[in-house]
């Protein structure tokens, strides 16, 4: 593999199209096959701070699973945060952004013997400051692997519309992963998209099959973005939620829209729908009349008895000052995020790309 060849862009063509989940499980799947794999993502839009600085949210889920080779900062270069942009049209300059991605990557490149790189969002994002996905990948002379999501004829358009943008920055797009492709339709999306795109000249790595577990949201996930306080269940904070439910209704009519994988938001005052999910997660039918999690809203503590039972039973019970239209929008309108602590969804994406993804084709035309 050639100097150059020893890196590759991942790029998605529009956000939430799954680019993390893919960057997370090539990662895994070069590391098996090269050795020391190193990972930078140029330009990051959600971030954390770390020991003062801001860090992309995913180059910390990187660097907290495998621990590659480098310095965090030097992983996460940009962090983009409230009024970036407004100052960058004002008083910004290119070239130093230019240097700080191009510094950072040298950094990484040094102590590793292949680079992930990954983009965010779609190829135009980051071009109001000059840094869009095909700025950077032209920038650091890598090939691209566009991420787009199940369909035929949608995603073939918006790879052409995306692939416009490296071309017209002179990168190469590799070839293409579909994502979130449900599995009775495998089998025909990847026949149909594979011929639609070598019309093009353009290749298909793989198809990946949709897991709603890796849409889903953990009970510790809406424990932290939601600011809750946990009264009990401590156990049960990776419980994925795949469906919630209003408690606006009696017990007896709850219990038949219960079920694993349901989440109650219910006010801190409706103590008969608690005792109900509870009683329901007890037993043989805690399948079907059982709850994952339980949120109580609008500040309003259950009585004393009822606190004592929740905090010895293990069901994730959760009390925020929210009130319940708030949380139920929330969570609606959630962009789940993998973090570290989701060992279960690292695990299933890691084994989703090595079974459904031809790495070693990538590796042949990387070289």
């Amino acid at each position: 593999m050639t100097s150059e060849g020893k890196r590759v862009y991942i790029a998605a063509t529009r956000q939430n199209d799954g680019k993390t989940i893919v960057s997370l499980g090539l990662f895994a799947a070069l590391k098996k096959r090269l050795g020391k794999i190193g990972y930078i993502k140029p330009v990051g839009q959600h971030y954390l701070v770390v020991d003062g600085k801001k860090i992309d949210k995913d180059a910390v889920l990187i660097d907290q699973v495998y621990n590659p080779a480098g310095n965090l900062p030097d992983m996460s270069p940009i962090a983009v945060p409230h009024g970036f942009t407004e100052h960058y049209i004002q008083h910004g300059k290119k070239d130093v952004l230019s240097q700080r991605i191009q510094r950072a990557f040298k950094n990484i490149q040094k102590v590793n013997d292949f680079v992930l790189i990954e983009g965010t969002g779609h190829a135009g994002v980051g071009a109001v400051f000059d840094m869009s996905n095909s700025d950077v990948a032209s920038l650091l002379h890598s090939k691209v692997i566009l991420v787009s999501i199940g369909g035929v004829g949608k995603p073939i358009d918006e790879i052409m519309l995306n692939k416009a943008m490296f071309d017209q920055k002179g990168v190469e797009v590799l070839g293409v992963i579909i994502n979130k492709v449900h599995e009775k339709k495998i089998k025909k999306i990847s026949r149909l998209v594979r011929a639609g795109l070598a019309r093009k000249k353009i290749e298909l790595f793989g198809v990946i099959p949709y897991r709603e577990t890796l849409s889903s949201p953990t009970i510790q996930q809406l424990l932290e973005d939601l600011d809750g306080k946990l009264l009990g269940g401590a156990g049960g904070l990776q419980n994925n939620i795949h469906r919630m439910i209003i408690g606006a209704m009696p017990p007896h009519e709850a219990l038949g829209y219960f079920g694993r994988g349901t989440l109650l938001i219910t006010p801190g005052s409706r103590e008969d729908l608690v005792l109900a999910a509870m009683s329901g997660s007890l037993g043989g039918q805690a399948a079907a009349y059982g709850v994952s999690g339980i949120i109580l809203t609008g500040k309003i503590t259950p009585h004393r008895h009822v606190l004592q039972l929740i905090s010895d039973f293990d069901l994730p019970i959760i009390q925020v000052k929210a009130d319940t239209f708030s949380v139920a929008s929330y969570i609606h309108d959630l962009i789940v995020k993998i973090r570290p602590s989701d060992r279960s969804k690292i695990c299933a994406t890691e084994e989703l790309v090595e079974n459904h993804v031809n790495i070693d084709r990538i590796l042949e035309k990387l070289g």
